[in-house]
This record gives structure tokens, sequence and C-alpha cells, in this order.
């Protein structure tokens, strides 16, 4: 557990020091060149920063014991994490396409950009995809949905960077109106990408389940442990990273109550063994009716 935090939080800080040095350099190169789409586009990479920051405490609080408060632990302050920072997302989105809209309805007064943002805007392309790429790779592997949502940011930001760039280079060669645009499109961007973070974060925080690919597996598990004869009910619910599963199973009826606990031990161990960001599962034993299940049928 303390090695998933620990590979989080050190690509987390990477992403900190390079998205530093972009907000620097494009908000620079916006006010010196003249151009409003990479000064939004600054701004979102300073969105990341605290975004990044939101997930280093994230995972201090999830990595933290069960308590008597938190019986199950603190994992879903990832989830929670998730969600403030989608709504972070949308506030900067706003805030963008505002001065777009602002920029597009005094045009007249907008000075043409030169060369250096749009350099600027190219350098911040390659690293922001970078970013994605080495940010969802570890987010996946550890199953973190803070880092997922912070990943999607890096990628939100190399897509505004891309329209920026578009913007530049139109009013560098003559249709000025093309840089507000730009500004509004890197906007609509954002905005997406942080609606999409919220409604799924939403989701975990109501006890999403693991999907139907996850639960499939479980119940073949289950069908192929010995001694267990039959599969009442399944749920599961995520948890953060991790997930939980409730369990009712049938066995032989006339069983002892200790052989059928250890069934149901046996096939608790057997579902952690094969899911590994499953954190608990509890098995609830019925006997198995035979004579019932056949009238049924």
């Amino acid at each position: 557990m303390e090695s998933r935090y620990d590979e989080s939080n050190k690509i987390t800080r990477l992403s900190i020091i390079w998205n530093i040095v972009l907000t620097i350099i494009k908000i620079g190169a916006g006010v010196l060149g003249n151009s409003n789409a990479i000064i939004a586009d600054g701004l979102h990479s300073a969105s990341d920063i605290l975004t990044s920051i939101g997930v280093l405490i994230g995972n201090k609080i999830s990595k933290s014991p069960n308590d008597k408060e938190h019986n199950y632990g603190h994992e879903k302050a990832e989830t929670l994490v998730a969600l403030l920072l989608s709504i972070v997302l949308i506030f900067v989105a706003l805030k963008i396409g505002y001065g777009g809209v602002i920029s597009l309805i005094n045009i007249d007064k907008l000075k043409v950009p030169t060369i250096l943002p749009l350099i600027v805007s190219v350098i911040s392309i390659l690293i922001k995809e970078y970013q994605y790429r080495i940010t969802i790779k570890v987010a996946n592997g550890i199953n973190s949905p803070a880092l997922k949502a912070d990943a999607w940011h890096h990628r939100s930001d190399a897509l505004s960077s891309i329209a920026a760039f578009i913007g530049i280079g139109g009013a560098i060669i003559g249709f000025k109106i093309l840089d507000p645009l730009a500004t509004i499109v890197v906007a609509l961007f954002v905005s997406k990408v942080g609606v999409n973070i919220l409604l799924n974060s939403a989701n975990e925080l109501m006890d999403l389940s693991i999907g139907k690919e996850y639960e499939d597996k479980i119940i073949s598990i289950v069908k192929n442990t010995k001694g267990v004869e039959d599969i009442l009910d399944l749920r599961t619910r995520k948890y953060g990273a991790m997930a939980y599963v409730d369990l009712v199973i049938c066995v032989d009826k006339n069983l002892t109550v200790y052989k059928g606990h250890d069934i149901a031990n046996n096939l608790e161990n057997i579902i952690l063994k094969n899911i590994d960001f499953i954190k608990g599962v509890t098995v609830h034993v019925e006997p198995y009716l035979n004579e019932i299940k056949n009238s049924k049928n």
C-alpha cells in the first residue's frame, strides 16, 4: 500500500515542477508576444499545479490507517480529491472562456501575436503529452482515481496548447480573430474534461460497482471454489482506489458451521489473491436447498 502512494507522489511532484516552469514560460510569452490564447493556456497550467498539490494531500489522507471514526479506511479521500479537482477545472474553463469572449468582442483592440508564443505552444504540447502518458501509466498501475484525473488534466492542457497553436498561427498570418477563438476552444476542452471527472467521481462517492468485467471474474471464482454450491447475491462498491465485495453463497446444508466458515474463508482469500485492488470481502453462508432449486426449474 505504501509503495502505490510513493509512486503516485513521485510522479505528482515531477508534474508540479514541470507545471511551474510551463506556467511562467506561457504567461511570459503571452504578455511579451501579445497572445491571450497562450496566457489562457498558462492559466490552465497554473491550475495543474493546484490539482497536483490536491493529489498529494489526497494521498496523505488515503494512506492513513483505519480508526474508530473510519472503520473502512480513508481511501475515498482520493475520489473526493478527484471531485474537487474537477470543480477547479470547470472554474478555470469558465474564467478562460470569459476572457476569450471579451477579447472577441474587443477584436479591434487586439495586437497580432509574435512568433514567441507560437514556439512556446509547441513546447507545451510535447511536454504536456509526455506528462499525460507517464502519469496515466502510473495511475492505471495503482488504480488511483485522483491521479487519473490529474493525468487527464495534463492531456486537456496538451489539447488546449494545440488550440492555442492554431489560434496564434492563424493570427500571425492575418486572421486575428483566431486567437480569441482558440482561447474559447481551450475553455471548452477544459470544461469537458472537468465535467467527465466530476460525474465519475460523484458516481464513485455513491458506491459505484467495480464493473461487469470484474464481477464476472468474481462469479467465475465463486463457481470454481470447492464446497460452494450456488451464489445467491453479489454486490461490489468502489472505495477510492480500492473496492469491497459482499457475497451470499450456498453450501451443503448438512455441513458443520466450522466447515461452512472454512469454505467462506477460503473463497475470501482466493478473491483477494486474484483481484489486487479489492480490500475486503464479506461472505454470508446459506444452506443449499437443492429440492427448492429443482422445483423452481
